[in-house]
C-alpha cells in the first residue's frame, strides 16, 4: 500500500484502537482493518474497554477518515494516523483518558504523552482507577 494518505468511510469499531475503513472508487472498495498509531486502548473485557470502543464510534462511525499508514502489524492490519473529519483520533482518545500511549509508534507524537500525563494526573477515564492496567500486560496475563 502506497504511503500517501488515504480517505475512506469507517465501516465498524473493534475496539478503541482498531477500525474497518472501506477505501477506493465505488465498486473497487477494498476494506481494510486499521491499527490507530500511537495508541494501545484497554481490551474489550478490560476496564474502560466499552467506553473506550464508544468514545472512538462517536468520533468516527460512518464518518469519513483520513489515513496515514506507518506500517502492517503482525496481524496484517494497516497501522496509520487517522483523523476522522479534522478530528486526530490518537489525540481524542489519550486526552479523554481511553487509551495509553504506544511508545514504539508514539516518537513522532511527543505532545501524547503530555496529554496523557495530563489525563492521568486529572484522573480521567481509565485513569480514575487506583491501579489501570496497561493493555499490553493485561493480554500477556491473558494470553489465549
Amino acid at each position: 500500500m502506497p504511503l500517501a494518505s488515504l480517505l475512506c468511510l469507517v465501516v465498524a469499531i473493534s475496539d478503541g484502537d482498531t477500525l474497518t475503513v472501506r477505501c477506493g472508487a465505488p465498486g473497487a472498495y477494498q476494506q481494510v482493518k486499521v491499527r490507530i498509531a500511537a495508541i494501545d486502548a484497554p481490551e474489550s473485557r478490560q476496564a474502560f474497554g466499552q467506553k473506550s470502543r464508544q468514545h472512538l464510534a462517536r468520533l468516527c462511525f460512518q464518518q469519513r477518515a483520513t489515513l496515514q499508514p506507518v506500517d502492517e502489524d503482525s496481524y496484517g492490519r494497516t497501522v496509520a494516523h487517522v483523523r476522522c473529519g479534522s478530528t486526530d483520533v490518537a489525540t481524542a482518545q489519550v486526552r479523554a483518558g481511553l487509551a495509553w500511549v504506544y511508545t514504539p509508534y508514539a516518537e513522532s507524537r511527543p505532545q501524547l504523552v503530555a496529554l496523557q500525563r495530563q489525563a492521568r494526573s486529572s484522573g480521567t477515564g481509565l485513569w480514575s482507577q487506583k491501579r489501570p492496567l496497561a493493555p499490553w500486560t493485561y493480554r500477556h496475563r491473558h494470553t489465549r
